[in-house]
């Protein structure tokens, strides 16, 4: 393969990513995975799982911390990141905190949807993740 051929950039999206004529994806707007965990700070349990073996999309799950014997049901909040369905992952360093803060102060459960970007997954493959997950 021609060197030159990898570093030629065939679609420009400013600020988010730009497409090589390789077919590799440039992001910009990378903001750093974080691992499932207990947050020290609010108690909330977050744990990743496998919403389709199939396609590989996951989730990451988020549990308040429950005080005392008696477990009740709470309500859950079907969480879908923002960036357009081209940046962003429900997995990354600016999610987590925001869904610990929000499921601590709610008392609710949490699911955060990371489903699959465009360019490498053209519209409507992160609206069919999206439901999948929802389903």
């Amino acid at each position: 393969m021609d060197p030159n051929t990898s570093s030629e950039i065939t679609h420009k999206f400013p600020p988010f990513f730009q497409v090589h004529k390789d077919g590799r994806v440039e992001r910009f707007m990378l903001s750093g995975f974080a691992p499932p965990t207990v947050d020290p700070r609010t108690g909330v349990e977050s744990k990743d799982v496998v919403i389709s073996p199939r396609t590989g999309v996951k989730a990451r799950i988020f549990l308040p911390k429950i005080n005392g014997p008696d477990p009740k049901k709470l309500p859950l909040v079907v969480h879908y990141h923002g960036g357009g369905f081209c940046v962003g992952s429900a997995l990354d360093a600016v999610t987590a905190p925001f869904l610990n803060r929000l499921v601590s102060e709610a008392n609710v459960v949490a699911i955060s949807v990371d489903y699959r970007l465009a360019p490498e997954h053209p519209l409507p493959t992160a609206f069919d993740d999206s439901w999948a997950a929802l389903q």
